[in-house]
């Protein structure tokens, strides 16, 4: 059965009104993707916050020199946040992401459903359920949760990070179910 066909339930742009540096943006996606996520069409309904959002999700998920953790431990934070929120947007299109990234479809699956199934490194298994406290019991996070992040080896910038990442995800699903944002068709089939 496939999904809605809407990008969200409000009204956006066509893309032949949207100025040139979205465009340009969107042509960029395409080369690189073959597609423009559905997420930055759903910020076209509000332009400069697209570049807001755009500008920090580059900074967050893609700067490699700046951040101590890879782009499949960012992307695998994402997915993690997104399945103790239950948002269907940032679980099809980032469990592609971890599909990809790590070339493991099953690893993509088991983050999607249950990370906890999966066999993962001592310290992926800290940071995604320091990440999994961080959204469900978020003032409960202590001194403890970030000491337990240091014993396997992170340090204070990498805490940082994996608390700006699953925070981020936490903002963009609230947008995702407010808006009712659809993934691209596309990321179903993709990378399995």
């Amino acid at each position: 059965m496939p999904q809605p066909k809407h990008i969200i339930k409000l009204p956006l742009p066509d893309e032949e009104t949207l100025g040139d540096d979205i465009r340009k943006y969107f042509d960029l996606c395409t080369e690189k993707l073959g597609l423009v996520p559905y997420v930055l069409r759903a910020y076209t309904a509000k332009p400069e916050k697209f570049q807001t959002f755009s500008r920090f999700y580059n900074t967050l998920m893609l700067d490699e020199e700046n951040c101590g953790l890879s782009k499949l431990e960012r992307e695998m934070i994402a997915v993690v946040v997104s399945s103790a929120n239950h948002c269907y947007y940032c679980l099809v299109a980032h469990g592609q992401a971890v599909r990809k990234l790590s070339g493991d479809p099953q690893l993509g699956e088991m983050m999607v459903m249950n990370y906890r199934v999966a066999e993962l490194s001592e310290r992926q298994r800290a940071m995604l359920d320091f990440a999994w406290k961080l959204t469900t019991d978020p003032q409960g996070i202590s001194e403890d949760d970030r000491q337990g992040l240091r014993d396997v080896g992170f340090t204070n910038d990498d805490i940082f990070d994996i608390c700006d990442t699953a925070a981020f995800f936490n903002y963009t699903n609230r947008m995702a179910h407010a808006l009712d944002m659809m993934p691209n068709p596309e990321y179903h089939a993709m990378d399995r």
